[in-house]
């Protein structure tokens, strides 16, 4: 169920995905990640830490490198989290599940360009509370535009 701080707190998570500079080969995304009350425990973009870096992986590393308490967060990310990845890394699904955060809220559907993803079908199947603002989605359309 989508609260009253989801729409502004996943309009950062978007703005922030203009840090990412665009890629041909990647998505630029950006994410949030914030307790009950709005408060902001970690921020990451694509390719922040490296070519192959994916936002929520960036913002999940640096919550727990600040020992953050992610049990009660939620994940803002301005597109759909991925469930597999071309690469063979761990998928965003997977890290999001090991950190036990219980909901996740997204504005677009990761468009099969890379891989067929599968994301909030994914997170909920494990328990996660999924939240799509699809309102939100034709921004990240746009910063992505060279893709989508």
């Amino acid at each position: 169920m989508k609260t009253a701080i989801d729409g502004e707190l996943l309009r950062a998570a978007i703005e922030f995905s203009r840090k990412a500079s665009p890629s041909n080969t990647a998505f630029s995304v950006g994410c949030v990640i914030a307790n009950a009350d709005g408060t902001v425990l970690a921020r990451g973009f694509s390719r922040e830490r490296g070519p192959q870096s994916h936002a929520e992986q960036v913002a999940i590393a640096k919550a727990l490198d600040d020992r953050c308490d992610l049990s009660a967060a939620t994940l803002y990310t301005s597109l759909e989290p991925c469930s597999v990845r071309g690469s063979g890394l761990p998928s965003c699904c997977a890290r999001i599940v090991e950190a036990r955060i219980p909901r996740v809220v997204f504005a677009m559907r990761e468009p099969s360009v890379f891989v067929e993803g599968h994301g909030a079908e994914v997170l909920a199947a494990r328990g996660v509370e999924v939240v799509e603002i699809p309102e939100e989605a034709e921004l990240v359309a746009e910063i992505n535009n060279h893709l989508v």
